[in-house]
């Protein structure tokens, strides 16, 4: 096992020792580490393709207790308008076009699996209808090649009804004479739920008039996306520019605030945690990280590709033979930074990818040929787990394992678990999303975490450090006067 290289930077590399003593940071080390953590899905070999969901938080991030045990909430400087800033005096009786991610998955009999993201715009909606306005609902579903009946938004009415405790109308279409005739016709109050935005191919083209017939539909936009925002699409970007003022949602803010404050400004020290099982997917996002966090824990397939870099053996794990020098300058680059880079020092491996696989817990540097590894050993867990005690802020994106079965689910569950301990003692605990959130559901601790974010390509790219189409277009906020 390699030695730390300085007080600051500990690269845990795999070893044959199962001492976890020797693997902890030394106190100088502990010290100094910051959590910057874009969580990945660290699927392994076999494992579907990744769902990326980071976060971005805005400006300045202070710490403020949450209620009911939750960890801090992190408070940032908003660089957007809010929807929250408007009040009836800006709102009764005004049509507003909202543009929310109600992008739920629905079963073979068009019943809805899980309604998370139609309860994460409620909140916009309900304090838009508080004030006398006339809400116009819009978004997407699925990827529809044009008018695609199964993609029809039809299914949500029910649940949006029961959740904001009015009748929500639906219209067939999102624009055209018939629905200028519903909008025309709405109470203060109301909701119209438009038909699925991507029934048409100009919406993705982000084509002007297109989008122009969208914005004629209302006085004003709000953009609650925060899952599209890395799009400029016609309903997300291009409205904006017939349609003022032009905000954003609560869901959008809340995003902003935590995933692009907390990288922007952690309170440390901030680590962040990546999954994910292609090394090519995630260069962007741990290069950005190794920019800013003072902690980096990998794990999830793309470490094969990194203990094969470093000479070892790997067995049939999944390896992208192409990035090995990839994953050599990403070592070297977290050195240089002072990052403290740390690797799996053990694995769970499996002779075949299934749930009934035989497994054993094997040293990183000794998985035997024809085995792949499909989890983070025990040793692994602890060291993690003493490095996270470090930190203020973490950000996750990424399962430490296959945890759709449960023989290879232990490491991410005790990600988990050890997260929400830590939220409980203060620190920001940010999951980023896909994978993760599903994990810290399974887990029964997803309400202990400060936040939890609902974007996929969105959070990664913002956690990136690229700028979102969606969030640029909307008005920037009004400084306050200290």
């Amino acid at each position: 096992m390699a030695s730390a290289a300085s007080p600051a930077s500990f690269s845990l590399l795999p070893s044959t020792s199962s001492s976890s003593s020797s693997r902890r940071l030394s106190a100088p080390a502990a010290a100094a580490v910051v959590l910057r953590s874009p969580v990945r899905r660290l699927g392994f070999a076999g494992a579907a393709a990744d769902s990326l969901l980071t976060a971005h938080v805005a400006s300045k991030i202070r710490e403020v207790v949450g209620r009911s045990g939750r960890g801090p909430r992190g408070v940032a400087t908003m660089a957007k308008r809010s929807v929250g800033e408007l009040t009836a005096a800006d709102l009764k009786g005004k049509k507003v076009f909202v543009r929310a991610d109600l992008n739920v998955p629905l079963d073979e009999n068009q019943n809805i699996t899980d309604d998370t993201r139609i309860r994460a715009a409620v909140p916009t909606i309900k304090h838009l209808l508080s004030n006398g306005a006339k809400v116009i609902l819009s978004s997407h579903l699925g990827r529809p090649k044009g008018v695609t009946p199964k993609y029809s938004l039809s299914p949500l009415v029910p649940r949006l009804s029961e959740l904001l405790g009015i009748k929500v109308q639906k219209a067939d279409d999102c624009i055209g004479p018939e629905v200028e005739k519903l909008v025309a016709s709405l109470p203060d109050g109301s909701v119209l739920l438009l038909e699925n935005v991507r029934f048409h191919k100009e919406e993705e083209k982000n084509e002007p008039e297109f989008a122009k017939k969208l914005a004629s539909l209302a006085d004003l936009f709000v953009n609650d996306a925060f899952g599209t925002a890395h799009r400029a699409h016609a309903s997300t970007e291009g409205v904006t520019k017939f349609l003022k003022p032009s905000v954003a949602g609560f869901l959008l803010q809340k995003e902003l605030d935590y995933l692009d404050g907390a990288v922007s400004n952690p309170k440390r020290p901030f680590a962040a945690i990546v999954g994910g099982s292609k090394v090519s997917s995630k260069i962007g996002v741990i290069e950005s990280l190794l920019e800013k966090v003072d902690i980096l824990l990998l794990g999830g397939g793309m470490i094969f590709t990194f203990y094969k870099a470093q000479g070892l053996s790997v067995g049939s794990s999944l390896v992208e033979n192409d990035k090995l020098d990839l994953a050599t300058s990403l070592l070297k680059k977290a050195k240089s930074k002072g990052v403290s880079l740390l690797l799996p020092t053990d694995v769970v491996i499996a002779d075949k990818f299934a749930a009934d696989a035989d497994s054993k817990v094997v040293p990183s540097s000794a998985i035997p040929d024809g085995w792949m590894g499909l989890d983070i050993g025990p040793d692994s867990i602890k060291t993690f787990s003493d490095a996270l005690d470090a930190t203020k802020t973490v950000i996750w994106n990424g399962p430490m394992g296959v945890f759709e079965f449960d023989k290879f689910a232990v490491g991410t569950e005790a990600i988990a678990k050890k997260l929400a301990e830590l939220s409980g003692k203060g620190v920001t605990t940010i999951i980023g999303g896909g994978d993760s959130v599903a994990a810290v559901e399974k887990v029964g601790v997803a309400d202990k975490m400060s936040h939890i974010s609902t974007g996929g390509g969105a959070s990664l790219e913002l956690l990136e450090g690229k700028e979102l189409p969606g969030v640029v277009a909307l008005d920037e906020a009004v400084p306050v006067a200290a």
